[in-house]
């Protein structure tokens, strides 16, 4: 499986699209900060919302879908799935 995920600073904070063979492991990798970039430079680590895919070319063309969207979508989208912006690393990855 491929996934596509979004993390975020806080609840309505700054947010970050990418996409991942195994997203325990990139998550994981973001809140250690073990690269630099933008996610460690600004405190970018809750995921808040992902999703699963069977391709790694579907998953690459849905992050560049929503890395387009406007703001007001992305955070539709997840309050849709997770209302109180819940860090779903520590409920389904810990």
């Amino acid at each position: 499986m491929f996934y596509v995920y979004i993390l975020a600073s806080r609840r309505n904070g700054t947010l970050y699209t990418g996409s991942t063979e195994d997203v325990a492991v990139r998550v994981s990798e973001h809140k250690q900060k073990i690269r630099r970039g933008f996610t460690a430079k600004y405190g970018v680590d809750q995921l808040v919302w992902y999703e699963a895919h069977g391709t790694r070319e579907s998953a690459f063309l849905r992050e560049r879908r929503i890395k387009k969207w406007n703001r007001a979508w992305k955070i539709a989208m997840i309050e849709r799935v997770n209302p109180g912006w819940r860090d779903l690393f520590d409920e389904w990855f810990s």
